[in-house]
């Protein structure tokens, strides 16, 4: 006797729960221009590599005989799956069956999804679309009573941030713990005009006098400038090909290392252009971006959350082959000055390089911290310091190259200035408490005053601290290491990376 007829009871589980919420359900999903939970498997994975947990899954009714008469699949799918042949954990929920509520999902499988990415160290990517939550208010007819609020499995949520590499994907409208499942991950990416994020929705919000569509409540526009989210794409197909760069740069789970890709980039280019980049005049901008094209592997610079905490450019790149966390100044964006967002940003970024051992390289272009009534209004030297602190608490490799200003307290967040200083100044460097041009004339108000021509006074003692304030004054006494051709960055910063490497142990 053998076992044929139970496996052909399997099989017909399996087709049912292929067809999700049904044709109906299915066609309103795709007819809303979205991806339906197996396609979104499909697209971000290595082609027939996703291998299923809990397929067959649900909740089933039975007729007088005992047999299978209908069958609802749990709307949250997962398991294994490589991407760039690497294992990962992927997971989906299905907007099809209950409109991604958690009372749908079986909690179990839940759990388990996010027990199997820390027990096997296996990067998580969840694909969010529905609440997630505790299931609707009609839910409480069925239970019979109500209960106390708990977040179960939450300790798996912060045992994943704490080992293994997580990326959230927003791909519909996210709310409560689907918004929360978001935001719990070290990279997070909306759809434009596809994907919502909210504490509570529209309908929710309405209570307290605020009518907005979903959209207005929450859609990409507000959370990818305020650092909800990192990431706002175009598509979804754009959102899986971000995740995938992200976790390219990344190791497995802490305690391992990030891979190097075979060298493509010459380690002595020198690019022309780095000569004459920077302005000699000091209010005059630059792009900080094309400094980075140049000076990393050429198509390997990754940056996140380009559109929140501006005054900081945050990436992922590779120098000769290494992945490197890259930190830099935008001087085109309140000229590069830290304020309450950037900080947020810069600190988050810094403790992800440590957490998963990234040598950082530094490019300062940094004017001090952002001053005024909005910069104080909105807590700026508290968020600042605590940017300062993930600086001087990292211990991964770090190297800084000076490009242009580092002034004041936020200046020498550059590095640790405790530690080993592996720096480089270029020739435009331009340092101090705080800018000669913040500080003169209130210092020789009384000796610009006394003079018979004030203006020439003014900029005759500007002349003079210009002399002063060269950079190569500071190499004399060897309070910058070493002031280098701005063409001999990336040779220079090569050899950082490999020597780097070799201190962690990779190379």
């Amino acid at each position: 006797m053998s076992w044929e007829r139970e496996i052909e009871h399997l099989r017909e589980r399996e087709a049912l729960a292929e067809k999700m919420g049904g044709e109906e359900k299915l066609a309103r999903q795709h007819g809303q221009g979205k991806l339906d939970a197996r396609e979104r498997l499909k697209r971000l994975l290595d082609p027939d590599s996703f291998r299923e947990i809990g397929k067959i899954a649900g909740k089933g009714s039975y007729d007088e005989h005992g047999d299978l008469a209908e069958f609802s699949p749990s709307n949250f799918i997962f398991g294994r799956g490589r991407i760039d042949g690497r294992p990962v954990v992927a997971s989906a929920d299905d907007f099809t069956v209950r409109g991604g509520a958690a009372d749908a999902a079986l909690h179990r499988k839940f759990v388990q999804c996010e027990k199997m990415a820390h027990t096997m160290g296996l990067p998580l990517i969840r694909m969010i679309d529905g609440t997630g939550g505790g299931g609707s208010v009609k839910t409480l007819e069925d239970t019979g009573y109500t209960y106390v609020p708990v977040t179960p499995s939450w300790e798996d949520i912060i045992k994943n941030l704490e080992t293994v590499p997580v990326v959230a994907l927003a791909l519909g409208p996210t709310a409560g713990m689907g918004a929360a499942r978001t935001v719990a991950s070290h990279y997070s990416i909306m759809v434009k005009g596809l994907s919502q994020l909210f504490a509570a929705g529209p309908v929710v919000a309405a209570q307290i006098g605020d009518e907005l569509s979903k959209e207005e409540l929450g859609g990409s526009e507000i959370h990818a400038r305020n650092g909800v989210v990192d990431e706002e794409v175009a598509s979804e197909d754009e959102a899986f090909a971000y995740a995938r760069a992200f976790l390219s740069y990344l190791p497995s789970s802490v305690g391992k290392f990030a891979a190097r890709t075979a060298p493509h980039d010459p380690v002595d280019r020198r690019d022309e252009k780095l000569l004459s980049i920077v302005p000699r005049e000091d209010k005059q901008v630059y792009s900080m971006r094309a400094v980075m094209a140049s000076v990393f592997d050429k198509g390997s610079v990754f940056e996140m959350g380009r559109r929140w905490g501006r005054a900081a450019i945050t990436a992922f790149a590779r120098l000769d082959g290494w992945p490197v966390a890259v930190l830099a100044s935008d001087p085109t964006y309140l000229g590069g000055s830290w304020e309450a967002l950037t900080s947020q940003k810069v600190k988050r970024f810094v403790e992800t390089a440590e957490q998963f051992k990234l040598p950082v390289v530094h490019l300062v272009d940094n004017p001090g911290f952002m001053v005024g009534l909005e910069a104080e209004r909105t807590g700026t030297i508290r968020y600042g310091v605590e940017a300062m602190n993930a600086v001087y608490k990292a211990t991964v490799p770090w190297a800084s190259v000076i490009v242009r200003r580092a002034y004041g307290i936020a200046g020498s967040a550059m590095s640790n200035g405790e530690r080993f200083q592996y720096r480089f100044a270029w020739p435009s460097g331009d340092w101090g408490s705080l800018p000669i041009a913040g500080g003169l004339e209130a210092a020789y108000k009384s000796e610009i005053a006394a003079a018979d021509d004030p203006a020439a006074k003014l900029e005759e003692i500007k002349a003079r601290l210009n002399a002063v304030t060269s950079p190569f004054r500071t190499a004399e006494k060897f309070n910058v290491e070493d002031i280098i051709d701005p063409r001999d960055t990336r040779p220079l910063l090569c050899e950082y990376a490999n020597l780097a490497w070799a201190k962690l142990g990779a190379a």
